[in-house]
C-alpha cells in the first residue's frame, strides 16, 4: 500500500478524543488561519519543509537562491542527521588527553574538559568540540546574480500551506512571473519543486545546485565558499530525467540524486557548481541526499507534493489541538499562532532518529551537536499532544550511546550509566567546562521512558526500555553522597541547571534534588512493572534525600548560594529552582507556599533580560502547579526578547541564535498542561484563568506527571 494511502486511511479513521467542554475544534481552520504569508525579502522571515531527519529551509523565491543575505537571520540549512563531517586529525588527538582530573568527594574524578593553558590537551578538547559537526549539503536555488534581489525582483506572495506542508511561493523577475511550490517527502532526506514561469521556455531562468565547505565554526550558517580545494564534487551517473552527484570532503562521502520531468539537463557551470536547464515553460524536479549511492537513480514516480498533503493532513488530524478562538483575551490569537507553528517545526526540526541540537536542522549552533539536557525541553511535548511515536524515535540513540555513557560513569568511579551533556551521533562526550558537570539530563530517560508506557503501558514497552532505565538509577543512586552526620543524601560536584553556579561550591540545587527524587521514585516503579522488586536502598535514598534550602521564605539556588537574591550572579540565566515545582510534579522535599513565595519574587525580581526561551514556559508550569493561572499566562506571553516569536514561528533570541527550538517545546509542554493538567488535578484547564476571558477548548492532550 502507498505511504500516502496508509496516512489518508489513519487520517479517516481518527476519532475526536473529547475534552471536557465537549466542544470539537474545526482543525483545519485552526491551522490554515496562521499559515505565514511573506510579501518581502526578509532574513528572519525563510520558510521550511521536512519531516524530522531532514529539513530544507528557503527564502522568498521559494528555493535557496540568496544563501548570503539570510546567512544572519534564519539561514538557508539544508540539513539531515546523517551528515557530518570532521576535519582532519593529523596530531591524532584521543579523547582521553581531554581528561582532568576533579576531586569532590574525597576520590578523583575524570571529566572531559576544556583547558584554559595553552598546550595538547587544549588543542584536543578545541578538536573534540568542533569534531565531528553537523553538516550543509547544499543549496539548491535559481540561477540568479544576488544583485537582482534589490531590484529585479518585486511582488514577492509567499504562503507556507501548514495543512499540506507545502511552500507556495510567487514573485515578478524583470517582470516575468514566476511560480513556485516546494515540499518534503514525509520519509526520505528529498524535496521537490515545481517551478512555473516563461523565463524556463526562454532559457532565461535555470536551477543551481552550489556546495560549500564546512566551516566548523562554533554558530554559523556552516558555509565556507572559499575552500574550494578541499572538496569534490562530480557527475558520477546521468541519464534521461535524472543526475547523480557525488560530494567528497574529507573521509565524508555523500550524493545527491536530482530527478525531473520532461526535457532537461544538468551542466557543469563552476567548481561545485551545477545548473539544472529546460526550455518548457513548466518545471517538475526532486533532489534527494543520499549516504550511499542510489541504486536506483531515476524518481520511484511518487508525487512528493500528494505525500506531503497526505502525511500533514494526518498530523493536524491526529493528536492533541488547542483552540483559542473563544477568548477574550487579546493576546490568545498571537498565544495559537505561536503553539500551531510550535507543533509544525518541532515536528520537522526535532522529530528524528537523534535528539536534535538547539537550532534544530536550520543551522549550527555548538557546531551543530546536541545537548542532552535540553532534549527534554525537545520532546516532552510529543507524548503529552499524543504523538508518542515521534519521541520514540530519538530514544534509540541512547542504546547507541550506552558503552560510551557507562565508561563515562565507571571513570568517575559510579554505577550504572552517565549522560553526556553535549554529544553528536557518535556519543563521544564533548570536552566542556560547563557541560561536562552538567547533571540534570540525567533523569530524561527515566521521565521519556515513563511518558511512553503512560500512553502505552504494555509488556512490550517495558521491555524495550527496563535495561536504560535500571541503568539511569543506578548511576542516579551511585552519584548521590550519603551525609551521615546529618543522615541525608546531598548532590554535589556539579554545574546545576541555572549554570552561572560552580561546581566546586554547588551543594543541592533545589531542581536536581526534586529530579532525583521523582527519578528514583519511576524507576522503582519500573522495577516493580517487570517483576523486579523494589530496591531498599533507592527506597532509603528517596526518604533521606536533603529538602529543598530555603533562607527568608524563599527557596535559595543551591544550599550554599545564601546570596541567592543580593547577587546578580544568581538572578541570571534559568530561574531554575521553578522547575523543580512546574517541569516536574510537588513531592515531599518541597513546601507549596515557600515556593508560591519564590514565584513571585522572581517574576517581580529577576534579570529577565538575561534568560532563555524555556524559562518562560517553565515559570508557567510552576505558576500553574501552584494555582496561579493568571500569572501562569503572564508568564508564557511575557514581553521580552528571548520570548520573541517571529513570523515562521521560530523562538528568537539574540543575534547568535535566531532559533531557539526549546523554546518552541517548552510552549507546546506549558500548553498542554495548562490545558489538560497533570495527575491528580481534576480542574480542567488548570493553567487559565477562570475569569471568561480565556475560554480554551482543547482535545486529546495527555496529563503531565
Amino acid at each position: 500500500m502507498k505511504y500516502h494511502i496508509f496516512l489518508f486511511l489513519l487520517c479517516i479513521s481518527f476519532c475526536f478524543a473529547c475534552n471536557k467542554s465537549n466542544e470539537s475544534i474545526d482543525r483545519y481552520s485552526l491551522v490554515a488561519r496562521h499559515n505565514p504569508s511573506i510579501r518581502q525579502f526578509d532574513s528572519l522571515a525563510s520558510l521550511s519543509v521536512g519531516n524530522g531527519n531532514f529539513a530544507f529551509t528557503v527564502d522568498a523565491t521559494g528555493l535557496q537562491t540568496f544563501p548570503e543575505y539570510y546567512k544572519n537571520g534564519v539561514p538557508l540549512g539544508t540539513q539531515s542527521q546523517w551528515g557530518w563531517h570532521s576535519f582532519p586529525n593529523p596530531e591524532e588527538y584521543k579523547i582521553e588527553e581531554t581528561f582532568k582530573v576533579y576531586n569532590f568527594r574525597g576520590k578523583d574524578e575524570l571529566y572531559a574538559a576544556q583547558f584554559n593553558e595553552d598546550g595538547r590537551p587544549k588543542r584536543a578538547a578545541n578538536w573534540y568540540r568542533a569534531n565531528p559537526h553537523r553538516l550543509h549539503l547544499g543549496y539548491i536555488g535559481f540561477d540568479i546574480d544576488s544583485t537582482m534581489l534589490q531590484k529585479d525582483i518585486t511582488d514577492v506572495n509567499q504562503q507556507l500551506d501548514l495543512w499540506k506542508g507545502i511552500i507556495n511561493s510567487v514573485f515578478n523577475l524583470k517582470g516575468q512571473k514566476v511560480s513556485v511550490s516546494t515540499a518534503c517527502d514525509p520519509q526520505e532526506d528529498k524535496i521537490e519543486a515545481r517551478v512555473v514561469s516563461d523565463l524556463l521556455a526562454q532559457n532565461q531562468l535555470k536551477i543551481s545546485f552550489k556546495f560549500p565547505y564546512p566551516t566548523g565554526k562554533h554558530a554559523d550558517y556552516a558555509t565556507d565558499w572559499k575552500q574550494t580545494d578541499k572538496h569534490e564534487t562530480s557527475i558520477v551517473a546521468k541519464g534521461d530525467g535524472f543526475c547523480v552527484l557525488q560530494r567528497k570532503l574529507d573521509n565524508t562521502v555523500y550524493y545527491l540524486n536530482i530527478n525531473w520531468k520532461g526535457e532537461a539537463q544538468v551542466l557543469e557551470k563552476g567548481a561545485h557548481y551545477y545548473v539544472l536547464e529546460s526550455k518548457q515553460e513548466e518545471l517538475t524536479f526532486s533532489c534527494e541526499f543520499l549516504n550511499d549511492l542510489p541504486e536506483n537513480n531515476t524518481s520511484n514516480g511518487e508525487n512528493i507534493f500528494e505525500l506531503s498533503s497526505d502525511y500533514w493532513q494526518s498530523f493536524w488530524m491526529n493528536g492533541g489541538a488547542v483552540d483559542f478562538s473563544r477568548c477574550t483575551d487579546e493576546r490568545a490569537f498571537e498565544l495559537e499562532r505561536r503553539v500551531v507553528l510550535s507543533q509544525y517545526l518541532m515536528a520537522i526540526q526535532c522529530a528524528g532518529n537523534l535528539p536534535p541540537q538547539e537550532t534544530g536542522l536550520t543551522y549550527n549552533s555548538w557546531f551543530g551537536k546536541f545537548h542532552l539536557e535540553m532534549h527534554w525541553w525537545h520532546a516532552v511535548h510529543f507524548a503529552l499532544w499524543n504523538r508518542t511515536d515521534l519521541l520514540e524515535r530519538s530514544l534509540d540513540w541512547y542504546n547507541q550511546a550506552y558503552d560510551n555513557a557507562k565508561s563515562i560513569a565507571e571513570r568517575q568511579g559510579f554505577d550504572g550509566v552517565r549522560w553526556m551533556k553535549m554529544t553528536d551521533p557518535s556519543s563521544i562526550e564533548a570536552p566542556s567546562k560547563v557541560g561536562s558537570f552538567l547533571i540534570w539530563q540525567q533523569p530524561h530517560f527515566i521521565y521519556f521512558a515513563e511518558l511512553v508506557y503512560r500512553n502505552n503501558p504494555s509488556d512490550e514497552v517495558l521491555a524495550k526500555y527496563k535495561d536504560l532505565v535500571k541503568a539511569t538509577a543506578e548511576f542516579m543512586y551511585s552519584f548521590a553522597d550519603y551525609d551521615s552526620i546529618n543522615s541525608r543524601y546531598i548532590l554535589k560536584g556539579i554545574i546545576p541547571a541555572q549554570e552561572t553556579l560552580r561546581a566546586r561550591e554547588t551543594v543541592n540545587p533545589p531542581f536536581e534534588l526534586a529530579y532525583w527524587h521523582l527519578g528514583m521514585s519511576i524507576a522503582q516503579q519500573w522495577l516493580e512493572r517487570t517483576g523486579e522488586g523494589r530496591n531498599p536502598q533507592w527506597d532509603k535514598m528517596i526518604e533521606e534525600l536533603s529538602p529543598l534550602t530555603a533562607l527568608g521564605g524563599l527557596y535559595l539556588a543551591s544550599e550554599d548560594a545564601v546570596d541567592t537574591y543580593k547577587d546578580i550572579r544568581f538572578t541570571s540565566d534559568h530561574p531554575a529552582v521553578l522547575g523543580a515545582l512546574g517541569m516536574l510534579p510537588d513531592n515531599d522535599l518541597i513546601e507549596q507556599e515557600l515556593m508560591k513565595n519564590t514565584l513571585n519574587w522572581i517574576l517581580a525580581n529577576w534579570n529577565w533580560d538575561h534568560t532563555w526561551g524555556w524559562d518562560y514556559p517553565m515559570t508557567a508550569m510552576s505558576a500553574a502547579r501552584l494555582g496561579e493561572a493568571q500569572k501562569a499566562v503572564d508568564a508564557l506571553l511575557m514581553d521580552k526578547r528571548t520570548n520573541t516569536y517571529l513570523v515562521n514561528g521560530h523562538n528568537y533570541q539574540d543575534e547568535r541564535l535566531r532559533v531557539y527550538l526549546p523554546g518552541n517545546g517548552g510552549l507546546l509542554t506549558a500548553v498542554a498542561m495548562m490545558c489538560a493538567g497533570w495527575d491528580n488535578n481534576t480542574v480542567d484547564t488548570p493553567g487559565f484563568p477562570k475569569d471568561g476571558s480565556w475560554n480554551v477548548v482543547w482535545e486529546d492532550l495527555a496529563k503531565m506527571p
